[in-house]
């Protein structure tokens, strides 16, 4: 295996999921120089949908309106949530940052001051949201005026059935209409990417327009799966609304989708435009060495590997489906700093005997203990690096699928993560 100069980097954040990628965002726009590694392939499983908080308590399966005000009831009855050690105001503002990141690479969110939204599922049900892609906005109020509309899918197009989706809001929807169509050109299986990146080329979008045309009927807004383009998502679908004389709204697909692509790319082309140097096909080989102040991390990848000096590090690997952390037959790990991990005494205790318990399985919420810093913690509860800092789902005492606030704990803990890193590491 060769090997390649040292890098010299003051930052290195490890993992290129939402949290990483947000990581290396925040700290570029604060004029760190960071180094981004990881292998991006869960980012393609996020839905675009980007929750801030909208069940509490699990066990009762609560339902909020409002996000802000189910985050503040959280974190009186779990303290140790990870939103605690944030105050409103900075989950805010890192919501705030992330799109605005986001709407400059042509993924524009929409939202409300306060209030949760309901979003159609790939299914036919519903879920309640914080910040919505642009392109979906409209299926947000079609659904809250119960507009009659029409719903397409494709042939040879897996896992989005538009027949499903109407049966299922029936009740929701009256006169929900269904068609399935033939894409422009395609002959067998419709692949979602290869067709999201036709639909860029104005005269395939035209020809897909003219395939829906003699069907919209009454419908009062149009949808479809979410393959609406890549980069400029939004303008495809403001073309095809233009075409049609109808509102459309894209629904999500079964991961891996293209929306989580669209996340991907954003980040790969707009991280290095801030000087973020990417490794977004490497992994960290060998557990890193320190000397107090500092790492010094080997990455590899396609036979090579290059070392990296660096100050500090933000941990972004997530949890088990991200490799952040592994499990044995008696105990869970943590993958990179073999750092301790908070979790039940014994593998009996792991997971409830109901698997559809309401109140989850213990295992969801193990993780990494941290102090009010984002560094992880010894069970003294001392920083076992100074300038160590996790964030995201490896963090322990949070069940962001049960309390739909994934992407937000991303966000939010990557900022005060970095933020904590800024304020022990002051510009000069």
């Amino acid at each position: 295996m060769n090997s390649t100069p040292e890098i010299q980097s003051e930052l290195m954040v490890i993992g290129s999921g939402l949290t990483g990628m947000a990581a290396a965002l925040f700290a570029a726009n604060r004029n760190i120089s960071t180094t981004l590694v990881g292998r991006p392939a869960e980012i393609n499983f996020a839905s675009g949908l980007l929750d801030l908080m909208a069940v509490h308590p699990v066990k009762r399966s609560q339902v909020w309106r409002d996000p802000w005000a189910a985050i503040a009831a959280m974190c009186r009855d779990n303290p140790n949530h990870p939103y605690a050690r944030l105050n409103p105001d900075d989950i805010s503002l890192a919501i705030e940052e992330f799109t605005c990141f986001l709407a400059g690479e042509g993924l524009r969110y929409r939202w409300r001051a306060r209030q949760n939204v309901e979003v159609i599922t790939p299914i036919g049900t519903t879920k309640p949201t914080y910040c919505v892609p642009d392109t979906m906005w409209n299926g947000v109020e079609a659904l809250e005026g119960r507009r009659r509309g029409l719903l397409i899918d494709f042939h040879g197009l897996k896992g989005f059935s538009a027949r499903q989706i109407a049966e299922s809001l029936r009740h929701r929807i009256p006169g929900l209409r269904t068609i399935r169509i033939t894409f422009p050109d395609s002959r067998a299986e419709v692949y979602p990417e290869a067709v999201a990146r036709s639909l860029e080329n104005p005269s395939t979008l035209k020809r897909l327009s003219r395939e829906i045309q003699p069907h919209t009927g009454k419908a009062r807004w149009v949808g479809l799966p979410a393959i609406l383009g890549i980069h400029r998502s939004a303008d495809v679908c403001g073309r095809l609304e233009a075409m049609l004389g109808l509102p459309v709204t894209e629904i999500p697909t079964m991961p891996p989708a293209i929306t989580g692509i669209r996340l991907r790319e954003a980040f790969e082309q707009g991280l290095p435009q801030l000087g973020v140097q990417t490794f977004l096909q490497h992994q960290i080989v060998e557990t890193p060495e320190t000397d107090g102040s500092g790492f010094r991390f080997l990455i590899g990848g396609d036979d090579n590997v290059t070392p990296v000096a660096t100050r500090g590090a933000v941990l972004a690997t997530g949890r088990f489906f991200g490799r952040g952390l592994r499990a044995d037959r008696s105990m869970i790990h943590e993958t990179v700093f073999d750092l301790p991990v908070c979790q039940p005494e014994t593998r009996r205790q792991w997971h409830r005997k109901d698997f559809f318990d309401p109140r989850g399985h213990n295992i969801s919420r193990a993780g990494l203990e941290t102090d009010d810093r984002f560094r992880p913690v010894n069970q003294d509860g001392r920083p076992i690096y100074p300038t160590l800092h996790a964030a995201g789902s490896i963090l322990a005492h949070q069940d962001w699928i049960r309390m739909k606030c994934g992407a937000g704990l991303a966000i939010a803990t990557a900022f005060g993560a970095v933020n904590a890193y800024l304020k022990a590491n002051p510009r000069s």
